[in-house]
């Protein structure tokens, strides 16, 4: 992690603060979205008549191209993307555990801080309750406040951060997916990857593989 007071520096300015959840929120280790994708595979399985392989090609292709399953599935097969978020957000959050440390530093971020996923408002809810999370945030958006548009595509973002009234001059983005950093960097965000490993970007501002540890640099 970089120096701690030149961190610091870096988000002296920031009021808004933009949070992801799958991957974000919870360490991957969880395998929360490992049940999720199953589902996933499951759903295109049955829906469109295809092999199990098939459909799990299908799943990996169209979050590949589009950004997410469902946006590949409602362009090239006008499926109703309601039904498919509660379908395969039907899953068990029993594993899951409370981080106190993380809910006490993202408490202390000064100024609104909101959740925005490409999965559906009432899963996140779900998922923050789970980890403890529920009182941090003053808002939640799910895909459904940006049309069904995902991540990374700017009108997505356009959505959803005016519904909110982000202003990316004053803002941040802790995203675990490296491409959804894009338009946040574009709109004068700080920008923070997220992820188990690092992938050098230009619109990548900073790397963590523990969001705990990064905010406590920033609220100690």
């Amino acid at each position: 992690m970089p120096d701690t007071n030149r961190l610091r520096d870096d988000f002296s300015h920031v009021s808004h603060w933009v949070f992801d959840l799958d991957h974000t929120l919870y360490p991957p280790e969880m395998a929360l979205f490992d049940q999720i994708e199953t589902r996933m595979s499951a759903w295109v399985q049955d829906v469109l008549k295809v092999p199990a392989a098939e459909a799990d090609r299908l799943r990996r292709h169209y979050w590949e191209k589009y950004g997410t399953t469902l946006a590949g599935l409602m362009r090239e097969h006008n499926v109703d993307p309601e039904r498919y978020l509660i379908d395969v957000h039907d899953i068990s959050f029993d594993h899951m555990t409370i981080d106190h440390d993380l809910v006490s530093h993202i408490k202390a971020l000064p100024g609104r801080r909101i959740v925005y996923t490409n999965g559906s408002e009432p899963y996140a809810r779900n998922v923050l309750a789970a980890r403890g999370l529920s009182d941090c945030f003053d808002a939640v958006y799910g895909v459904e406040h940006a049309d069904f548009h995902p991540k990374p595509e700017r009108q997505a973002f356009d959505k959803v951060f005016g519904l909110d009234g982000v202003d990316g001059t004053i803002g941040a983005m802790f995203e675990d997916d490296a491409r959804n950093l894009a338009v946040p960097h574009a709109l004068g965000m700080q920008c923070v990857h997220v992820a188990p490993e690092h992938e050098p970007a230009d619109h990548i501002h900073h790397h963590t593989d523990d969001l705990t540890a990064f905010l406590s640099q920033l609220t100690a």
